[in-house]
C-alpha cells in the first residue's frame, strides 16, 4: 500500500511525527504538514489521495482546510483526526464531506483501515 499519497496535518509536531512512524511500520508512507497553510501548499503541489486532518490549529484551522480542499480537490479523501472537536464540529465536517471523523488518539489499526478504505473510495471515483 505504499502507493497511497498520504498527508498528515497536525500542529502537534511530536504527535504527528510519532503517528507517521507508526503508519510507516504498517507500510503507509505519509508526508507531514504542521499547519493549515503548509497543508494547502502541499495539496496544491502534490494532490494527496488521503489527508489525516486535525481541526484545532493556529492560523488556518482544519475546518478551513477541509472547506478549501473540498472545493478545489473534491476527489481527495479526508479523515478528521482530532482531540479537540465537539459534536457540532463533527456535524459540520460530515456535512462538508469528510470520509470519516475520529477522536484522537484513534486506534492505529482502525486508522490504517480507514486510510485504506478512503484510498479505495478515491480510486473508485
Amino acid at each position: 500500500m505504499n502507493d497511497i499519497r498520504l498527508l498528515l496535518v497536525d500542529d502537534e509536531e511530536e504527535f504527528v511525527e510519532a503517528l507517521k512512524e507508526r503508519l510507516n511500520m504498517r507500510d503507509l508512507d505519509g508526508h507531514v504538514a504542521f499547519s493549515g497553510m503548509q497543508a494547502l501548499e502541499f495539496v496544491e503541489e502534490n494532490e494527496p489521495d488521503v489527508i489525516i486532518l486535525d481541526l484545532k490549529m493556529p492560523g488556518i484551522d482544519g475546518m478551513e482546510v477541509l472547506r478549501r480542499v473540498r472545493k478545489n480537490y473534491p476527489a481527495i479523501q479526508i479523515i478528521v483526526h482530532t482531540g479537540a472537536g465537539n459534536d457540532l464540529d463533527e456535524i459540520e465536517a460530515r456535512r462538508l464531506g469528510v470520509f470519516d471523523y475520529l477522536k484522537k488518539p484513534a486506534d492505529i489499526d482502525l486508522l490504517v483501515d480507514r486510510i485504506r478504505a478512503a484510498y479505495q473510495r478515491r480510486d473508485e471515483q
